[in-house]
């Protein structure tokens, strides 16, 4: 029997991710694919282990020699705490296939499209083996895409693939292959419906967003919006800026003009959801039904706390892992493998299943840097009946 190398078994552990609180429940809209079955080929095939130097030097599982490709990642703000595990995810894959870790970069804090496109460009220039880029407008990233796939090198999408049309209907923008990430929109709808369930009666309803406009988190508002309609929802889309270090200020001074008036305070990007707990403490309306997205400890705090009643989940390791997988599938077999949409998941994080965020520390979560294995919780696993497909 051959040995399987302990990273392999680790990484399959990590994308069989739909069992209990503690895992990703993968989500799948239109046209999208469950990210575990995605990829279930690839990571069986790998049982060997496999280069982690700036070369690939031999051959990885079953897969023949390849060139040491170089992929890019471009991120629209790569010095946030979120996307940590996002290149724990593109780290680990590429050390799994014996490629180099991807370069990483873009612009650093503030959703610059033009440092975007010159992080974009210079990728280009290097002539990369792959790109996988997050596209926060419609039209920004059209040419400098479509100079890549001219270019002969693929472009994947990954946590923001351009906006919405009203009515949910995708503007991309861009040629890319595929994408890769939560469908927004979609997780908006999710969330505007259990908005309703906390404030079944109607009323005003704030909802903070960092940088309106932008395709990685207006999608969201917007689906939101298309479940709390007026005239029994009057909604309030305030902006807290791309620095974390404005957010709190700004709900702060929201809340104070309105206090006795918003029935519920809500947040559709992390830094904007951590601070909502504190901001509605400054302004005595703790116990408001409160919610947003995303893993940051003082958000999961404050729903232990209960503080907060919910965040929801996207798994951003996967949004760096699955883009090289892909990326290298799509290179080895001369363009045949066609990289599918993925969705990356939407689960609700509560009271009710914090516990295991808090208890455990892992790469997957971005909580630690340190690689180690994971034992599933034993028993029944939890599931309930499929309602879509792919």
């Amino acid at each position: 029997m051959r040995h399987v190398d302990p990273k392999v078994e680790e990484a399959i552990e990590t994308l069989n991710m739909k069992d209990g609180p503690s895992r990703r429940r993968l989500l799948s809209g239109t046209g999208l694919v469950s990210a575990s079955a995605a990829a279930s080929a690839l990571l069986a095939a790998c049982s060997t282990s496999s280069s982690t130097g700036a070369a690939a030097k031999s051959t990885v599982g079953n897969f023949p020699k390849t060139p040491a490709w170089q992929f890019w990642f471009v991120n629209h703000v790569y010095t946030n705490p979120f996307f940590v595990p996002t290149q724990y995810g593109f780290q680990d894959a590429a050390a799994l296939l014996g490629l180099p870790k991807p370069n990483w970069g873009g612009s650093a804090s503030t959703s610059s499209v033009p440092e975007m496109v010159t992080y974009l460009n210079t990728a280009i220039s290097a002539k990369a083996a792959g790109i996988a880029t997050t596209v926060i407008n419609s039209t920004g990233f059209t040419t400098p895409v479509g100079n890549a796939m001219n270019a002969g090198i693929p472009v994947i999408t990954y946590n923001a693939d351009g906006l919405y049309k009203p009515g949910g209907v995708p503007d991309i923008g861009t040629n890319r292959l595929c994408y890769v990430g939560q469908a927004l929109y979609n997780s908006g709808v999710q969330m505007g419906n259990r908005i309703a369930s906390l404030i079944p009666g109607g009323g005003d309803v704030v909802i903070f967003i960092a940088t309106p406009g932008t395709g990685n988190i207006q999608p969201r508002y917007d689906g939101a919006a298309s479940v709390l309609k007026a005239p029994k929802y009057t909604l309030h889309e305030i902006a807290t800026g791309a620095a974390t270090s404005g957010e709190l200020p700004a709900e702060k001074a929201f809340l104070a003009a309105n206090k006795g008036k918003v029935k519920g305070a809500f947040a559709v990007d992390a830094g904007s959801t951590s601070y909502l707990a504190q901001a509605l403490a400054a302004n005595g309306m703790t116990g408001l039904p409160c919610g947003g997205f995303d893993l940051v400890p003082l958000t999961l705090q404050s729903i232990k706390a209960g503080t907060v009643n919910f965040t929801i989940d996207q798994s951003p390791y996967l949004q760096g892992f699955l883009p090289v997988l892909y990326l290298y599938l799509y290179n080895l077999s001369g363009g045949l493998v066609f990289p599918p949409n993925t969705d990356t998941g939407l689960t609700f994080v509560t009271k009710d299943n914090v516990g295991p965020y808090l208890s455990t520390t892992s790469r997957y979560e971005g909580s630690t840097a340190q690689q180690k294995y994971i034992p599933r919780p034993s028993g029944p696993i939890k599931n309930p009946i499929a309602t879509s497909s792919t």
